[in-house]
């Protein structure tokens, strides 16, 4: 009988310290941060990785050449870049990128997709909001339809000089 009286006060005193601890508690001013109302000034870290885009400009031509190594350097096959062969003006046939399809479900935002970029044509945004219901509008095309590649211009090549005017100027 003892002890049953003993454990009844000892869970009293256990209920009412929790009691003093929440009582505490309620009264401080709150410190965490309502999700959606803060969206506008959320600021992220410098190096974030929120969503991949390519690099359009206004022009809507991007930097892509459709080399695929990005793909290829890509853990989990997120990315999928899908080519096209074209015929030129001149008559040589020249890869083109059709789609370049990115799989968000998939990604683990390691990074080596845009390190691996030669062309420097797919970065990464702060954008973090990507709640959908299908899983299937997590596989995005980066590319917009009807976008190009930018145009390149070509190095000037310096003229050489002639066999012999190279020798008349090492003789003297």
């Amino acid at each position: 009988m003892v002890k049953y009286i003993k454990d009844l006060f000892s869970g009293i005193y256990a209920l009412l310290q929790g009691m003093v601890i929440t009582n505490r508690n309620f009264w401080r001013p709150k410190v965490t941060e309502q999700y959606p109302e803060d969206r506008q000034t959320a600021r992220q870290f410098e190096r974030f990785r929120g969503e991949l885009v390519f690099d359009i400009n206004d022009n809507n031509e991007h930097k892509c050449i459709g080399c695929g190594l990005c793909a290829r350097n890509c853990p989990n096959q997120s990315l999928e870049v899908i080519t096209k062969s074209v015929t030129t003006e001149d008559g040589k046939t020249k890869k083109v990128l059709d789609k370049f399809l990115y799989d968000l479900g998939s990604c683990t935002f390691c990074s080596l997709c845009t390190q691996s970029c030669a062309q420097k044509a797919i970065k990464w945004t702060n954008n973090f909001e990507h709640a959908v219901y299908n899983r299937s509008a997590l596989v995005k095309q980066l590319n917009p339809e009807g976008s190009k590649v930018v145009e390149r211009k070509a190095a000037p090549v310096a003229p050489k000089q002639a066999p012999a005017a190279e020798q008349n100027e090492n003789q003297q």
